[in-house]
């Protein structure tokens, strides 16, 4: 094995623990443990930590100095882990004890809290410890359970909705719809994909770029080709002639996420159909639609590999404009990858993401942050997405707060696709990226803010049909189950004027 993984405590010494053992740890795991609050059981962490090394419960228990039935019993959490057991995983492993032992739980136990707050479990005691425990210890339960319960809050969403697009019983379904589903209910995020997409970047990177890569692994020549010779394609795959043609008119961020997606297609064809397995899709369409985007999932993940994307995306607080300069990518690909950092005991701050145009036709959605998205019309004209074409490719940055008191940060900025010379059709669009609350301040366009929050939050609704907010002079629609005064006599500021209930 490979001796940096071997352990620097003498064997067989169990040594003494004390917090001036800890340099670049966080102590205060070690003190709960220490100071006997309570025990901490950490089975699924340690096992998974094994299975990234590589090792045998054998090997571990070498390296730990105890047994290996003992190593069994701390994975199947029927042994708590102490404090002199903690230290000598991380310095025999070279661990963020603060990422191993709860640190990573807690958006987790933060998601499961909130979810459990719904008031069809109102009837139920549910302590925080319970919650927390489960989280930490059960974590794919856990995940299971929340993504349950998002299913069964984005249907009552939809039947709510059904009242404002009256809807025929037979209306085909919506392949966006349905693949905008089925990528909500998996946070969008593919930790397989994610993985064969790094030691492919690795390989890529060894080759000296895309383009060498594709030559000499599959020798394959990429050519840049006029848009009329192109015939209105940005990508095309000639496997008889063994080329890749790219639009030369595309920018240099997009000629390589072509090129990305078709690697994918080429070296990550069975990862893909394997993603897409558990889709329940009504349609060909819906599977079209869907293979799209798990490949363009595939594409982002080998231009800005997972460890190295999330390492320098908290490094750098989450900068998107600098961000994309590192990685060569453009400023929507950058703030759409960032939605996708969720794989389980790596996961950075959850984000939503949108793209509408000036007309507020949303044509992207992806939410991993909790963001109630109208399913049906338009949204709230209060928020700034809908704003910033004003202030074309200039970052603008917003508290907002829903109905029910959830807050977010939203940063929103208008992005171009298409033009690359006279005359060619160019569209802007705006995205909005944004987080709960609660993750804000690990932001770098929040600092400072943080305190002024509540008092900066823009009070707006996920639809006008769904929003009971009834001072807001913004308003399109009345609101569902409100009744409407008459304006006989009185005719007030308001759009509507609403009774009472």
């Amino acid at each position: 094995m490979d001796c940096r993984y071997r352990s620097t405590l003498p064997s067989g010494t169990g040594c003494a623990v004390s917090l001036s053992d800890f340099t670049n740890f966080d102590c205060h795991v070690v003190k709960s443990v220490m100071a006997g609050d309570r025990s901490v059981y950490l089975g699924p962490r340690m096992k998974r930590l094994r299975r990234e090394l590589g090792l045998t419960q054998a090997q571990v228990a070498a390296d730990l100095d105890i047994s290996a039935s003992y190593v069994a019993l701390l994975e199947r959490n029927q042994r708590p882990l102490t404090a002199d057991l903690l230290l000598r995983l991380a310095r025999t492993y070279r661990i963020d004890l603060a990422d191993f032992a709860g640190e990573g739980a807690q958006d987790q136990a933060a998601r499961l809290t909130a979810a459990l707050k719904d008031p069809m479990f109102a009837d139920i005691d549910l302590p925080t410890l319970e919650v927390s425990d489960a989280a930490a210890n059960f974590p794919g339960i856990s995940e299971a359970f929340l993504r349950l319960h998002t299913a069964w809050a984005e249907r009552q969403i939809e039947l709510a909705d059904r009242a404002a697009q009256a809807a025929s019983e037979g209306e085909a379904s919506d392949p966006v719809a349905e693949v905008q589903r089925f990528l909500a209910a998996r946070r969008n995020c593919f930790p397989a994909l994610d993985e064969e997409a790094e030691t492919i970047a690795g390989r890529v990177a060894e080759a000296g770029g895309l383009i060498p890569y594709f030559k000499a692994r599959h020798r394959l020549r990429v050519r840049m080709l006029p848009a009329e010779v192109m015939g209105g394609s940005q990508r095309r795959y000639d496997r008889h002639r063994e080329e890749v043609l790219i639009d030369d008119a595309l920018d240099g961020a997009s000629r390589q996420f072509q090129l990305a997606q078709q690697l994918a297609y080429i070296e990550l064809r069975r990862p893909v159909d394997a993603a897409m397995k558990d889709g329940q899709f009504t349609s060909d369409a819906s599977q079209r639609l869907a293979r799209r985007a798990i490949a363009g999932y595939a594409a982002a993940a080998i231009a800005m590999p997972y460890s190295a994307f999330a390492k320098a995306a908290e490094a750098r607080a989450y900068d998107i404009e600098a961000l994309a300069r590192a990685f060569g990518a453009s400023f929507e690909q950058t703030a759409h990858r960032l939605t996708t950092l969720q794989k389980p005991g790596q996961e950075s701050v959850p984000f939503f993401f949108i793209r509408v145009d000036a007309a507020g036709n949303v044509s992207k959605r992806l939410d991993g942050a909790g963001f109630p998205f109208a399913r049906h019309g338009g949204g709230c004209p209060l928020w700034s997405v809908h704003h910033v074409f004003k202030r074309p490719r200039e970052i603008v940055t917003q508290w907002v707060e829903l109905p029910d008191g959830k807050r977010f940060f939203s940063i929103a900025r208008t992005v171009t696709a298409g033009g690359g010379g006279y005359g060619t059709a160019r569209v802007e669009r705006a995205v909005a990226l944004g987080c709960a609350a609660e993750h804000a301040h690990r932001l770098i366009y929040t600092r400072g803010q943080q305190e002024q929050a509540a008092e900066q939050a823009t009070p707006i609704g996920i639809t006008c049909r769904l929003c009971q907010r009834i001072e807001c002079a913004a308003r399109s629609a009345p609101p569902i189950g409100r009744q409407i005064l008459p304006d006989d006599y009185h005719r007030g500021a308001l759009p509507f004027a609403f009774g009472e209930g």
